[in-house]
């Protein structure tokens, strides 16, 4: 819920002050006068080391969020940047709680997991601050998405600071809402100082604001040291917003007061802008206007500084006597506590021959008429049916509203991905590529996977990632790439790689339902194969690994591309006498541990590790690692060098391990 500012008393004065609502403008001043006692007190705090970090304060700017506060109605969410403790106060959090999250204590916003510049509350409309300058534009998208397809009428706020203006996620975000028409107004807080450097060094005119004309949306500069005069802006920019007349983008021209952040000194900052700040400061600016209106005294002001000083000095007394959080907490909400095994051992129900696209159609459309809070978007997915065609027909069978294409934006993809889950949705987006996942990581690295535990599990972003890898013929370096050792390696992030029909389709429905961020990775190598797949078993939760065939040898253990080579590795050591059990390790994350561990014992305590990603870092090193440690030592490795992948087929056969190189090192190690 967002502060509710009191009716506004009849017009008073003359002139110019006639139009100063005296009841909005004393409700202002008493917020901004908080908001700067609260920075002012963390700057205290930091100064005297009992915060740690560094933190970004708003004193300056305290106008904006209290008038787009007051424009506001229950409902509508916020995306705030790094400096955005005002942002959290307006909102509606609860000030002993942000103060005790930016001390880092249990009875902070997010139990200390955030502090000062991550601090996030979606379920109470603060969809959070962000520390990546301009992420936070797609992921309001995202939640003005699900704001329209949820029918609520709301709109999604979000500010930036004026840097964020040179950032691609930033223009993939514009140009993502023009596209959709999102109910989402895009405020841009230029203090005019970009972290050190000035904007006006980077950028050759005053307004930003004429940007958006570029974009196809209407644009506004105002005086965003007066929070009247942003109230009433953004009042009529979330109002067309509502109406589906799409974005509005309105640059708020304000004043930095003190550092970049709570350590700077700005040694590079002329003592005439640091004047002209002083001279823009908002709080007295406001004073002033209401003495001369009559609305009130000097010395009521004072009294109101006064108040809300001692409030505050309360606030931090008590956020320094709280608890600090338990260590033994440090772990938990990762991810969703683990649900039961999947159900295994079921006989086919429903079995019909599909190729591994059909198959992944097939989980997308059984997803699509389960659940009206799915929807499935990306590049050529709608109208096209998909590049490999795993989307065709589904626009036509679900409508545009549910299936639909988006700009060449990967950020803007995957990080509306992210705001629209958080609002409620359950998208699956698809990245072509997964080399074009590189563009936007920050968006599953940064974004998605922080969500649930930075909330403790409040929280929680269940967006699906359909993408696909590994080499054919022709391709290039640029669309070859094995990266599921990347995405591994990152906590809060479900990865699974099927590698056959059945899975495609048991895999991307169970990634689904599942609560959390999860990239399914697929193969257009594998999109043309057959297989027998029943459409009509449970869907289980995420997770478990597939002994494909048995063995007392040892085990081949391989995923994703890396099967076809295990199992014909698997035919060679046949012939001769090896009976090699091959296991699908199937999910890397959650990775089945314990049954491979049991899985390669039952084949003989020895196994060889394949994939076709590169061999350093990759996660064949991670499993070794986790064999040796449960005291298998006969384990091998068997990857592409570390080389960059080549056009050429034959140069691509000369690096890629195939079945005899699997077969080799499974000799090897069996002497």
């Amino acid at each position: 819920m967002k502060q509710d500012a009191p009716a506004a008393a009849p017009e008073i004065g003359s002139g110019v002050e006639a139009m100063l609502e005296t009841g909005f403008a004393l409700h202002a001043y008493r917020r901004m006068i908080f908001i700067r006692a609260f920075e002012k007190a963390v700057w205290d705090l930091s100064a005297a080391g009992k915060v740690a970090g560094s933190i970004h304060l708003c004193a300056g700017q305290e106008a904006i969020p209290v008038g787009v506060a007051a424009a506001l109605t229950p409902g509508d969410r916020t995306v705030a940047t790094y400096r955005g403790h005002g942002w959290a106060l307006e909102s509606g959090l609860d000030a002993f709680a942000v103060m005790s999250e930016i001390c880092h204590r249990a009875s902070g916003v997010n139990g200390g997991r955030a502090g000062s510049a991550l601090m996030m509350a979606p379920d109470r409309g603060f969809i959070g601050e962000n520390s990546i300058v301009g992420a936070g534009v797609p992921i309001a998208d995202g939640v003005a998405l699900a704001l329209a397809a949820q029918g609520s009428g709301n709109v999604a706020v979000v500010t930036i600071g004026d840097g964020a203006m040179n950032q691609g996620a930033t223009h993939e975000g514009l140009v993502f809402a023009v596209a959709r028409k999102l109910p989402v107004v895009f405020v841009c807080e230029n203090n005019r100082w970009s972290e050190m450097t000035p904007i006006a060094k980077i950028v050759p005119f005053e307004r930003l604001a004429r940007r958006a004309a570029a974009y196809g949306m209407p644009g506004a500069t105002i005086d965003g040291c007066d929070p009247v005069a942003v109230r009433d802006t953004i009042r009529l920019a979330a109002a067309r917003a509502r109406d589906g007349e799409g974005p509005t983008f309105i640059e708020c021209q304000t004043v930095r007061l003190w550092g970049h952040y709570t350590k700077d000194v700005e040694h590079y900052r002329p003592k005439e802008d640091r004047a002209e700040a002083e001279r823009r400061d908002p709080i007295p600016a406001l004073g002033r206007r209401l003495v001369a209106a009559g609305a009130a005294s000097e010395a009521e002001l004072a009294d109101i500084a006064a108040e809300a000083s001692a409030e505050v000095a309360s606030l931090v007394e008590r956020a320094l006597d709280a608890p600090e959080p338990a260590e033994a907490d440090a772990r938990s909400n990762v991810v969703a506590v683990p649900a039961a095994p999947p159900p295994t051992g079921a006989p086919a129900a429903a079995t019909t021959t599909l190729t591994y696209a059909e198959a992944v159609n097939a989980a997308l459309s059984g997803a699509l008429q389960d659940h009206p809070d799915v929807v499935v978007y990306g590049e050529d997915v709608g109208f096209a049916g998909g590049i490999f065609g795993c989307t065709r027909r589904l626009q036509r069978a679900f409508g545009e509203g549910r299936v639909f294409d988006t700009p060449i934006s990967e950020s803007a993809i995957l990080g509306s991905a992210v705001g629209a889950a958080i609002a409620g949705l359950r998208p699956v987006v698809e990245i072509m590529w997964a080399d074009f996942m590189l563009v936007a990581l920050d968006q599953l690295i940064n974004q998605a996977s922080n969500v649930r535990y930075v909330t403790g599990g409040q929280s929680n972003v269940p967006m699906v990632v359909r993408t696909q890898q590994g080499v054919t013929p022709g391709s290039c370096a640029q669309h070859s790439q094995s990266l599921e050792a990347l995405l591994f390696h990152i906590p809060g992030l479900r990865i699974g790689l099927p590698s056959t029909p059945q899975d495609a389709y048991d895999m991307l429905r169970a990634a689904i339902a599942d609560p959390d961020p999860c990239i399914v990775i697929e193969a257009r190598g594998l999109y043309p194969t057959t297989g027998e797949v029943d459409l009509a078993g449970l869907v289980g939760p995420i997770g478990g690994l597939r002994v494909r065939r048995a063995g007392d040898g040892l085990a081949l253990v391989g995923w994703g591309t890396g099967m076809g080579p295990v199992t014909e590795a698997a035919e060679l050591l046949a012939r001769e006498g090896i009976a090699a059990s091959v296991i699908d390790l199937r999910w890397l994350s959650p990775l089945p541990e314990a049954d491979l561990i049991a899985a390669v014992r039952a084949a003989g305590g020895r196994a060889v590790i394949a994939h076709e990603a590169n061999l350093t870092g990759g996660v064949g090193a991670e499993i070794v690692a986790r064999l040796v440690a449960a005291g298998i030592t006969a384990v091998r490795r068997v990857g592409t060098p570390d080389a960059r992948m080549p056009a050429a087929p034959n140069l691509q056969r000369a690096l890629l391990p195939d079945s005899a190189a699997i077969a080799a090192a499974a000799r090897d190690l069996l002497g």
